[in-house]
């Protein structure tokens, strides 16, 4: 008896995926609810998981293929037993065994295992010791550049790691000793891998002149189109203001350690941050709004975006109701967002909504910046790195860190007096935190 898998439901106004990776293979044993394939949205990457237990007897789409909600994508055969005969899978096979297979050419570095990078038999590189990569270890080996073929994992059922990974690539970085490699430079085999070294491109020879073409991941796209809408859309303007965060610093340097003994999480600044633009949006409502139609929608919570960088772009998940948590809440929150970033675990429903977007570039030592906001969002507050810089108190010339603020928004909603007030706001705020324990 055969079971269709069919493509969850992916989320508000998500219809379709690219199927960006086969978790298994026709003819592999799956148990129920064990992710077979791992779909790339506009938003995040979701895993598929088996309906039921059997063998995977067929894979109707090929990687990189465009799926709908609802689609069926592979078949599961319930009472087949693993390693029995699949019928052939056609080209989504062929796309499968491709993205995993990579036979060794005499140019190639040597294999790497998880605790060194010693050559590794051409046996343990069959294609039955080859495993699948989870959504999480595969955007490690891109953004890594190492061959998961190459590389001993050390997983459950000797399943590739992110640590495995991340190890890899820093004993690629190593240089190999002379007294392995010599042995590979001078292996006998070299014109019987003629054929492998004509599929693979050569090492460029020096003055030439090559180009690499990628096609653009689901993400990277609605990036590109929510940004460029928001332009068209919008009538962008961004005010800026500076403001001294000696204040901010004080703080953390007192009780950073009291407050990550008891909370189990660092003091950060976009806490501080956080909770200041609540405050000014208090003040200014129109900063938290949003526009539907020829309809202003004013908000009485802040759900506020938080930009995160992730391997594959840029993503925004949301902290809800922000305005009503704790600092450590604030903190516990955008950390374990960053985290799953990394991780390429966050859900769809954490990446939807937001009333009001901040994004910290100067973590990446951005000194100012114009970031766009993200529509329906009428603005967006962008941090940069903190330098210390001369300014004048009490008439003299004095050192302080300072940190450039801008806010964009939408002129259609916010007039330029709203815009600077609100700016203004989380800059005392932030210079005299007291503000934010007296509601001032």
């Amino acid at each position: 008896m055969s079971t269709d898998v069919e493509v969850p439901a992916l989320g508000e106004s998500i219809t379709e995926g690219t199927l960006a990776q086969w978790l298994k293979k026709p003819g592999e044993a799956v148990a129920a609810d064990e992710p077979i394939a791992s779909l790339e949205t506009d938003k995040v990457s979701v895993e598929v998981p088996s309906p039921v237990a059997g063998v995977l007897t067929e894979q109707l789409v090929g990687e990189g293929d465009n799926v709908a909600v609802g689609a069926v994508i592979a078949r599961i055969d319930e009472k087949a037993t693993a390693g029995a005969a699949a019928p052939s899978p056609g080209p989504a096979a062929e796309t499968a065994a491709a993205a995993t297979t990579n036979p060794a050419g005499a140019g190639e570095t040597p294999a790497l295992r998880g605790d060194d990078n010693a050559p590794v038999a051409e046996a343990e590189h069959d294609d039955d010791q080859i495993t699948t990569l989870s959504p999480a270890v595969r955007r490690a080996v891109l953004e890594y550049h190492v061959d998961p073929t190459r590389i001993r994992g050390t997983g459950k059922d000797g399943r590739l790691t992110k640590d495995d990974v991340i190890a890899a690539a820093e004993a690629q970085k190593s240089p190999a000793p002379a007294a392995v490699q010599a042995p590979q430079a001078k292996a006998p085999a070299v014109p019987a891998q003629a054929p492998a070294q004509a599929k693979s491109p050569s090492p460029a020879s020096a003055g030439e002149r090559r180009e690499e073409r990628v096609k653009m991941s689901r993400l990277r796209q609605t990036i590109a189109k929510r940004l460029k809408e928001a332009q068209n859309t919008a009538a962008l303007l961004t005010t800026f203001n500076d403001v001294d965060m000696s204040a901010v610093i004080d703080a953390r340097t007192r009780y950073k350690e009291l407050f990550e003994k008891k909370h189990g999480i660092r003091l950060g600044f976009m806490g501080f941050f956080v909770k200041a633009c609540a405050l000014a949006a208090k003040d200014v409502p129109s900063v938290n709004a949003s526009l539907e139609g020829d309809e202003i929608v004013y908000h009485d919570y802040l759900d506020v975006s938080v930009a995160v960088s992730a391997p594959k772009g840029l993503v925004v998940p949301v902290v809800r109701n922000a305005d009503r948590m704790s600092f450590a809440e604030i903190e516990k929150t955008i950390a374990d967002y960053g985290k799953r970033a990394k991780e390429g675990t966050l859900t769809v429903d954490e990446m939807q909504g937001g009333t009001f977007t901040i994004s910290n570039g100067g973590v990446f030592g951005s000194l100012l910046s114009t970031p766009i906001i993200n529509p329906p969002q009428s603005a967006v507050l962008g941090m940069h790195r903190i330098e210390e810089r001369p300014v004048v108190n009490d008439g003299q010339i004095v050192a302080r860190p300072m940190m450039y603020l801008a806010l964009s928004y939408d002129h259609r909603i916010i007039d330029g007096r709203e815009a600077v007030t609100y700016l203004v706001r989380v800059k005392e705020a932030i210079e005299d935190p007291t503000r934010l324990l007296i509601d001032l």
